[in-house]
């Protein structure tokens, strides 16, 4: 039996990650998040991924590109 996933739109993925719109399509842009496109386009992420991004940001492992993002 296939597992459910559930995805979250672009919007909700931001206020669960406490961050901007803006500042998570940079970090889509820079590559860090890849997010699952409906055939209309819009973006959706999967808890597993977001969870991913913020432990691999917690622990350094994204943490040169977060900078980048930030333009810092």
């Amino acid at each position: 039996m296939r597992e459910r996933i559930t995805l979250l739109t672009a919007r909700e993925a931001a206020t669960y990650m406490r961050i901007s719109l803006f500042t998570l399509s940079k970090i889509e842009k820079h590559g860090a998040l890849i997010p699952f496109r409906t055939p209309g386009g819009h973006r959706r992420y999967s808890m597993d991924m977001l969870n991913e991004y913020l432990e691999n940001s917690r622990n350094g492992g994204f943490r040169r590109s977060a900078i980048s993002v930030l333009g810092q």
